[in-house]
C-alpha cells in the first residue's frame, strides 16, 4: 500500500550530453559524453528554507521524503502532509509540509546546511548537532545476519541496474535487498547520501518494512550512511567499499551489522564480536 501525501513533480534525466576532447597520446578527438548532473536542491519546511543538498534531480520526492525522515525532522512518513517539487532549469525546491510540533523541533535545532557532493552533514553548528550516539535499534527476531551467499547475490545483482553509473562512470547507487539477497529497488546519485535518502524515501512512501531487508551501498560506508539507516532501524547495511572509524562505532553502537569489501564470494563484517567472523578482504 503506497503513502497518500500529495506530490507534484517533474522528473529530469539526470545526465547531460556535453561537448569534449578526448585525447590519447598525440591524437585528439572531439566527440560528445554523458555525465551525471549535479543541481542544487533546496528543502523548505512549511515556507521555511531548511538546506540546500547537491543531488541528481531525479527522484525528488523520495529524496525529499528520506532526507526529512533520516535527518529525524519527522518521525514517520505520515507527519509529512504534502510535497511539490519544483524544477527550474538550474535547481530545484521542494515544499513540504509537515506537522506543527515537528516544525517547533526542527526550528529549535537552528541548523543551516549547505551540503556537497560527497558530504551529509556540512554545515552543522556545532559537534553536539551531530548526533554520535545512536539508541539501539529494534531487530526482528530471528534477525537477519549477513552471509556470503546473500551479500554476493547482492554483490552479483547491482551492476545491471546502475543505468546512470552505466552512462557517467560518476555516480554511487543504494539498493534495497530481500533478506535472501535479491535487489528489490535501485537509486542512484552523485551523493552517496542522497542516494540513501531517496531509498529510504521511496520504501517509506510504499511502506515497505526496513527490518524485512538490508542496504546494500556500491560506496563506502561513511558515518551519514550508517546513522540514517540506524535512525531507520535497518539492521544490515552493506557496502562495496570500505568504512570509515566513526561508521563502525555507530554501527556497534546501535547494534546493527555492518559488511564491507561485499563480493561475489566474500565480505568484512566489522560489527562482529571478534576479528575473525567477516571473511576476507576481497582484491
Amino acid at each position: 500500500m503506497e503513502c497518500d501525501i500529495g506530490i507534484s513533480t517533474i522528473e529530469r534525466d539526470g545526465y547531460l550530453d556535453v561537448p569534449m576532447v578526448r585525447h590519447q597520446g598525440s591524437v585528439a578527438t572531439a566527440g560528445r559524453d554523458m555525465v551525471a548532473e549535479e543541481y542544487p536542491v533546496a528543502l523548505v519546511y512549511n515556507g521555511i528554507a531548511h538546506a540546500v543538498m547537491m543531488a541528481t534531480p531525479r527522484d525528488l520526492e523520495e529524496f525529499a521524503v528520506g532526507f526529512t525522515l533520516t535527518e529525524g525532522i519527522v518521525g514517520s512518513v505520515r507527519d509529512i502532509y504534502d510535497l511539490d517539487v519544483c524544477c527550474g532549469e538550474d535547481s530545484a525546491e521542494v515544499r513540504l509540509t509537515i506537522a506543527q510540533p515537528d516544525l517547533v523541533k526542527l526550528k529549535a535545532r537552528r541548523r543551516a546546511l549547505t551540503g556537497r557532493t560527497g558530504c551529509g552533514v556540512c554545515g552543522i553548528e556545532s559537534l553536539a548537532l551531530l548526533d554520535l550516539v545512536p539508541e539501539k535499534i529494534t531487530r526482528p527476531l530471528p534477525p537477519l545476519v549477513a552471509s556470503s551467499a546473500i551479500l554476493g547475490r547482492a554483490a552479483r545483482e547491482l551492476l545491471p541496474y546502475q543505468e546512470l553509473m552505466h552512462k557517467t562512470g560518476g555516480v554511487h547507487a543504494a539498493a534495497w535487498c530481500t533478506a535472501e539477497g535479491a535487489i528489490v529497488k535501485v537509486f542512484e546519485d552523485v551523493g552517496r547520501h542522497n542516494g540513501l535518502d531517496k531509498l529510504i524515501g521511496y520504501l517509506a512512501l510504499h511502506r515497505i518494512a526496513m527490518h524485512d531487508g538490508f542496504v546494500f551501498l556500491s560506496s563506502r560506508a561513511s558515518y551519514e550512511l550508517v546513522r540514517k539507516s540506524a535512525r531507520m532501524h535497518i539492521g544490515l547495511v552493506a557496502t562495496i567499499s570500505a568504512p570509515t572509524s566513526l561508521a563502525i562505532r555507530i554501527a556497534r553502537q546501535a547494534g546493527m551489522q555492518l559488511a564491507s569489501f561485499c563480493r561475489r564470494d566474500g565480505f568484512v563484517d566489522y560489527t562482529a564480536d571478534d576479528g575473525e567472523d567477516g571473511g576476507q578482504h576481497a582484491p
